[in-house]
């Protein structure tokens, strides 16, 4: 397989910048081409099944537990992975979205809604992570077209400026309290199907859900999370950005450059461009 194209440059437009600047996420369509995808839908899911640990039945687990099934960091489990990890076209995309001059990992994370699987309730993903500024990013790529009926992401534009509901963990109390507040707010909401090598990038700040998969099929994504390059560790403000540090951020002290082995650079202009 190809690989070549994961580190060749994807040019954004100005709309598209300025799109993603003012509703803080952005659908980028044929970021990846389908042979690329299908090669990589084998990969990830192969080391899903081998890695995953939940025995617990569907029907038996809570909201977060019926949401997906969650693996971190897949990277450091498999050499083909990484190279889709540390593409140079998507955290060049992650940098020029954010409009800073280079990013780095926070981590990675397999996200697979199985048939049946219940809804990603709303929430702001930068409620877990101990990072100083809202220079943060998520690639969301789903690993097969993705209809209405499995559950892609659902965006609330520009809802990155509300502060209600940044301190609510992902939850029921998180899908209707934010639901009820950003109806307050009458921000737009948008659920669309994405298309094979349709990608989208979300800020940590912005609300987002998924709803249930009620298909006969797994939904099948790889997500990415990207921070400035020169991004700082704050001090944690809940259990969640306590456990985020120990994690993700290993060795880093309050106030430093987020270094660690686990956030290598992966995009730098002025040593990429």
């Amino acid at each position: 397989m190809d690989l070549s194209i994961l580190n060749q440059p994807f040019a954004l437009t100005k709309e598209q910048v300025e799109f993603y600047q003012k509703n803080a996420f952005i659908k980028i369509k044929t970021v990846l081409p389908p042979e690329i995808i299908a090669y990589f839908n084998a990969v990830i899911s192969e080391k899903v099944a081998a890695l995953n640990q939940v025995i617990v039945p569907l029907e038996e687990r809570n909201t977060y537990g019926k949401a997906f099934l969650q693996l971190f960091n897949l990277w450091t489990e498999d050499e083909k992975i990484k190279a889709l990890i540390f593409s140079k076209r998507l955290a060049q995309l992650a940098a020029d979205l954010m409009q800073v001059d280079g990013v780095r990992l926070y981590h990675d994370q397999a996200l697979f809604k199985e048939a049946g699987g219940g809804i990603t309730p709303w929430h702001a993903d930068q409620h877990y992570w101990p990072l100083s500024s809202d220079k943060t990013i998520t690639a969301w790529i789903p690993l097969q077209h993705t209809p209405l009926e499995m559950g892609p992401l659902e965006f609330s534009a520009g809802s990155q400026q509300i502060m209600v509901g940044r301190e609510l963990s992902i939850s029921d109390d998180s899908e209707q309290a934010i639901k009820n507040n950003l109806r307050i707010n009458n921000l737009p909401h948008i659920v669309e199907p994405f298309d094979l090598g349709e990608i989208s990038f979300h800020s940590g700040w912005v609300f987002h859900r998924a709803g249930a998969n009620t298909s006969e099929h797994v939904r099948k994504v790889m997500t990415i999370i990207y921070m400035d390059k020169e991004m700082r560790l704050k001090k944690p403000e809940n259990s969640g950005q306590e456990n985020d540090w120990k994690t993700w951020c290993p060795g880093v002290e309050i106030g430093q450059v987020v270094n660690s082995a686990l956030n290598p650079v992966l995009y730098d202009g002025a040593l990429d461009a």
